[in-house]
């Protein structure tokens, strides 16, 4: 296996993502994309030569001062103010490994050769990547409209010897990692730091890493609602594959298949059943879960598509001879696409504590809370009212980023996508239904004692060991606190063969 990714014109897709990050590759740039980048900084050289007419971005100010011409002694200055300029980001740091993602895009979409930059400055950000230097990036200061300036600006800040990073788990000054690394400040010229400033590198790395955890945050629900419906004494029934057929949707056939093959052997799921119908948190997990599904998809296919595009402004084409100054870095695309997934994913988390309500009720001969002599024991009482809590956060997070707009830089920019904002509450809600679901596995492990001694299907019943050896069965009160906390870290570390997971659930396979 090469420990190199080849940047080229090869389209990433997730899987290939996945396996840069998990297997720690460095990247390379082909010599396909080295001559294109080389081209199209020599076309730019030539035409600032020859044309002395204002050409937005490149000898003209920015934004709402877009008629200022700049004389060409200062373009390097103009292109340095720029980002230090925009460097006003605040709040939270953004995860390196969502920085990380951020240079690799960053990386990938101005060296298609359309962005006018020199090849020493996409060197120097594939030196970030390779050696894990991380810029300091926040999290608030993007309206997702003229590309990610905010961010950008902070990713672009060390090229200077500006900024701060992070290299190996230690701070430094960005000046102090280039003299260690013993290289040179970035000198910007003409039109680059816009092309490092314009683009939806947060919002679309954003994207990427909320693919991965709402992918494995899917499959991880549809587990634990298979150990929930088991513990409920539920059917199979709407589960079977006839029912499906006559309303195909593909994550909804797929969810009803991998419930048939989850609780295959089970001797609870196949016992006789007093009720002829369960609630809709169970009955209708297919049509609930699928529909995330099928969201992730929708999602996947605008995502692969920002990924692979160019997306700063002005895009200049060699072959063409123009040069033309359009709205690439809108982030309307992602903004639409982030809304949805944190609708769809938002509903993983409210299907989920319903079921919880469920086992927590005293129905089917399920102990009232969950726990033997209850009213002096509350048992599980209590994490149903903060599951409950939480999805009504997510309720609130889930509300449309998109659906807003505000005006700036004086006017020019007077319609913005909010994508950064959606992409970074996506970020919280996908976190808490991670924190739901691994309620719902910790009460339905717990329900699921009751029915010994008959027992679930040999998969669950190995998933439930291992679960075990981290979170007991309660027995009398205690301070649960521990016990959720321990189940979410269950499922961050849950083995799972996950790029088989993205070949099936993507498509790819």
């Amino acid at each position: 296996m090469s420990k190199y990714h080849i940047i080229s014109s090869e389209p990433l897709d997730i899987v290939t993502i996945y396996n840069v990050f998990n297997d720690n590759k460095k990247l390379k740039l082909s010599d396909e994309l080295k001559a294109k980048v080389i081209t199209c900084k020599t076309y730019l050289d030539t035409k600032l030569a020859n044309n002395k007419k204002p050409m937005y971005g490149i000898n003209t100010g920015f934004g709402s001062l877009y008629n200022v011409k700049i004389s060409d002694k200062d373009l390097t200055q103009l292109q340095e103010n720029l980002v230090m300029s925009h460097a006003c980001g605040t709040g939270d740091r953004v995860p390196e490994s969502v920085v990380k993602v951020m240079l690799l895009l960053k990386i990938q979409s101005l060296s298609f050769g359309h962005s006018g930059v020199q090849l020493s400055t996409i060197n120097r950000l594939i030196d970030f990547f390779n050696n894990d230097i991380f810029p300091f990036v926040y999290t608030q200061g993007s309206l997702g409209a003229s590309g990610d300036l905010a961010p950008l600006a902070h990713l672009a800040l060390p090229l200077l010897g500006k900024g701060k990073v992070v290299h190996k788990d230690k701070e430094y000054e960005a000046s102090d990692i280039l003299k260690e690394f013993n290289w040179k400040p970035i000198q910007l010229e003409a039109k680059e730091g816009l092309a490092l400033l314009n683009g939806t590198q947060f919002m679309s790395a954003y994207g990427v890493y909320l693919l991965l955890m709402s992918h494995k945050t899917s499959y991880l629900a549809d587990i634990i609602a298979c150990v929930s419906l088991d513990a409920f004494d539920g059917r199979i029934d709407p589960f079977h594959d006839l029912v499906h057929a006559v309303r195909p949707h593909p994550g909804q056939r797929k969810v009803a298949r991998r419930f048939n093959e989850f609780l295959n052997g089970s001797e609870l799921i196949g016992r006789a059943k007093e009720h002829v119908q369960d609630p809709y948190s169970f009955r209708c997990i297919p049509q609930v879960h699928g529909a995330t599904k099928d969201t992730l998809d929708f999602v996947e296919k605008v995502i692969l598509t920002e990924i692979n595009s160019v997306t700063d402004n002005p895009n200049i084409f060699p072959e063409e001879d123009m040069i033309i100054s359009g709205g690439n870095f809108h982030g309307q695309p992602l903004a639409l696409a982030l809304d949805y997934l944190k609708i769809a994913m938002a509903e993983i988390g409210n299907i989920s504590e319903r079921r919880v309500f469920q086992l927590v009720s005293g129905l089917r001969g399920l102990p009232a809370f969950l726990v033997d002599n209850p009213g002096l024991n509350s048992g599980f009482m209590i994490p149903q009212y903060t599951a409950a809590s939480i999805v009504s956060a997510n309720k609130q997070m889930a509300t449309p980023a998109s659906i807003d707009s505000i005006v700036s830089s004086n006017g020019q920019e007077d319609h913005v996508s909010m994508g950064a904002n959606a992409a970074t509450q996506a970020f919280d809600l996908i976190r808490n239904v991670e924190r739901i679901i691994a309620i719902e596995l910790m009460n339905a492990s717990q329900a699921i004692e009751f029915r010994k001694p008959l027992k679930t299907s040999p998969f669950l019943e190995s998933f439930l060991e291992q679960y075990r050896k981290v979170v007991p069965f309660i027995k009398v009160d205690e301070v649960l606190h521990d016990d959720i906390e321990a189940s979410i870290q269950f499922l961050k570390d849950v083995d799972i063969e996950i790029e088989e997971l993205f070949l099936n659930d993507y498509g790819l396979k």
